[in-house]
Order: C-alpha cells, then sequence, then structure tokens
C-alpha cells in the first residue's frame, strides 16, 4: 500500500533551517523507503525534477522554489545488530545520537547537535570536532536512479574525503539506510580536537564516557549558535556556510607567505589530502568580516557567535543571503587569494 502522502504545497522556507526558499511545484512527503522509491521512480517515469529533502539543514533554496517534485524523506527509526545499528535516512540524526548515547553506545557522540537527517551524512561525510561519519559508516542502501534498482554500497566503494563522497555532486543515488559501527563499551571515539579536549579536561587521544562526550560538544555548538533554537536568529542558518579551503601543496608556500605578510601573524594550518587546510572563520574575520557583520538591510549578518554561519535574520530572501556570501567570498580572496566554496547545496540558485 502506498503511504505516501500529498499535502498542500509549502514555501519551501517551512523546510529549511534558513527558513528561506520558495514554492515547490509538487510536494510529496514518503514515510516508508518504499514509498522513497516509488515517488522518485514515478517522478522520474515523467520526466520531472526531483528534489530530496532530509532536514533541510543543508539547502539553501532560491526564492522562486524549486520547478519539480520535492521528495521528503520522511523514513525514521533504527535497529541493533551487536556493534552495528542501521538506521533510515529520514530518522533525525541527533535524536538518533542520543538515543545510542542513551543506550551505552559510542562513537557517533562528537557528532552530536548537528541538524539534519540520517540519509545526509554519508553525502558530505559529515563531521565536526575532530570526527566524520566516514570512520562509523559500515554501508549503507540506495536507489539508483540510472541502473532503478535498490542496491548496497560499502564505504569502501564511496570515495569518502573532507567534507564529500561520490554521492555528492550527483542525484543519481537515493539514500535509503546508512548502517554504523559503534563502540558496546559506552566510551566516546578517542578524543581529537584540542577544544573539546580541552572542555573535557583530558589529553588528545583520551576516550570518555560517551555522555559525557556528547554534552561537552553540545554546549560548544550552543555557544557558537550551531543548535537549532528557533528563538535565536544565529542558529537561522545553515550551519558553516563555507567548507574550509584546502591549498594544493605546490602553492601552499606562496600563499601561506601572503597571508602572513597580509595579516602579520602565523596562520593556523592543518595537513591535509594533497596539500594544506586553512580554516575559513580564520580567514573571513581577518578578511574584515566580524561576528555579526550585516548584509542587505541588515535582513542577513553572519552569525554574531561564529563567523562561518550566514543567518536569517527574521525577514530576510534567498538573494539577501547570497549578496552577503558573495561579499564575504570575494573579500577574502582579494585580499589573500583563497577562494572559499560553500558547504550547503544550492538549489536553483548561485554565488
Amino acid at each position: 500500500m502506498n503511504t505516501a502522502r500529498t499535502p498542500a504545497l509549502p514555501k519551501l522556507a517551512a523546510y529549511t533551517t534558513l527558513r528561506l526558499g520558495g514554492p515547490a511545484r509538487r510536494f510529496v512527503s514518503a514515510v516508508t523507503s518504499a514509498d522513497l522509491v516509488e515517488a522518485v521512480r514515478a517522478a522520474d517515469a515523467a520526466g520531472e525534477p526531483v528534489l530530496l529533502l532530509g532536514g533541510g539543514s543543508n539547502l539553501v533554496v532560491g526564492d522562486a522554489g524549486f520547478d519539480g517534485t520535492l521528495v521528503e524523506v520522511a523514513t525514521t527509526g533504527w535497529r541493533r545488530d551487536g556493534d552495528v545499528v542501521e538506521a533510515q535516512a529520514g530518522q533525525n540524526w541527533d535524536a538518533f545520537v542520543a538515543a545510542l548515547v542513551e543506550a551505552g553506545l559510542g562513537g557517533l557522540e562528537c557528532l552530536s547537535g548537528i541538524p539534519g537527517s540520517v540519509g545526509a551524512t554519508p553525502i558530505q561525510n559529515v563531521g565536526a570536532y575532530g570526527c566524520e561519519v566516514a570512520e562509523s559508516i559500515v554501508s549503507l542502501e540506495l536507489y539508483d536512479r540510472v541502473t532503478r534498482e535498490v542496491r548496497a554500497l560499502k564505504a569502501d566503494d564511496l570515495g569518502f574525503a573532507y567534507r564529500t563522497s561520490v554521492l555528492k555532486g550527483t542525484d543519481t543515488g537515493v539514500v535509503l539506510s546508512v548502517r554504523f559501527a559503534v563502540r558496546e563499551d559506552g566510551l566516546s571515539a578517542p578524543i581529537r580536537y584540542a577544544e573539546l579536549a580541552r572542555t573535557l579536561g583530558v589529553g588528545i587521544g583520551a576516550r570518555v564516557p560517551a555522555a559525557e562526550a556528547r554534552e561537552a560538544v553540545l554546549k560548544l555548538r550552543r555557544g557558537k549558535g550551531m543548535v537549532l533554537d528557533p528563538d535565536d536568529h544565529d542558529t537561522w542558518s545553515a550551519g558553516s556556510f563555507f567548507t574550509n579551503p584546502i591549498v594544493p601543496s605546490a602553492e601552499a608556500e606562496a600563499v601561506l607567505a601572503r597571508i602572513t605578510e597580509a595579516v602579520g601573524a602565523e596562520v593556523p594550518q592543518y595537513p591535509a589530502d594533497g596539500g594544506v587546510k586553512l580554516s575559513a572563520a580564520w580567514l573571513i574575520e581577518r578578511a574584515g568580516f566580524a561576528k555579526g557583520y550585516p548584509g542587505p538591510g541588515n535582513r542577513v549578518s553572519l552569525s554574531t557567535k561564529h563567523t562561518l554561519a550566514l543567518t536569517n535574520r527574521g525577514d530576510a530572501t534567498t538573494d539577501d543571503l547570497l549578496a552577503l556570501a558573495r561579499e564575504v567570498r570575494d573579500g577574502v580572496y582579494a585580499r589573500f587569494g583563497v577562494l572559499l566554496h560553500p558547504e550547503p547545496l544550492l538549489i536553483n540558485c548561485v554565488i
């Protein structure tokens, strides 16, 4: 039986954490994996563009909306098989992490407080506080829109790298569920992030009760406006708007020298595959964009708590947000020669 629902057409602003975006032409809510596959198959057969909607936390949708079918991934739930848990794609991510911690299972606690759904996490290899989902993902099940079949992919098939995977930038694979390895001793993954280690009062590499690590991460995220709160406009965002740039090894020396000369200070840098990773927030601040820096009409601004988040102050448009994003991107490039790239998925809009 088809249990998909087709409610009245809303603006996507009602479904995104930025609270921005125009209407979709058609809206379907899929509450089972079978519904999800059927909805996508039907739209493909009709030649209809499809936009999959999970938690709406990584979407920037144009003011004109989406001229196609919006499929809400509303599948929920998870089950455990020993040290592996399988969660449905539409399951709220933080509620899932909280449930694991409550059940005495560790491994994902450093990713607490991240908005969105389980199915989105492997696509961009979600990470925070020294952890990435790539370290825990065992496999996933997806619907392949090319072969029109449901198939499984192992972690090694997903091409994980910094904030990306083979699924990013393509809409051919619809994630149905994800399987994660967990730690049955109730302890966290090794603490690798210095700020988190200081908050916990432990050394790098230590393991602590998963519940303690979760609470520390949530405390840090709240201080940066990175835990959703409808009363706090600093959380009306898509999280980190720009990824931390990776400068290729061949260019790193010249780029670092330029930045050092411009700011007169040592540049924070981190090793990365093929180059050096820089802090986007550090570059943004030193290019002249402080916390709270306003965009058009003060309707948007950088978060007052964290320069990496672009926020809707209550009555913004997507065009307002994109104008601020361009100003920040171009300002960083003009001063340092480093081009920042957006992390969210841009739908019917560009910067």
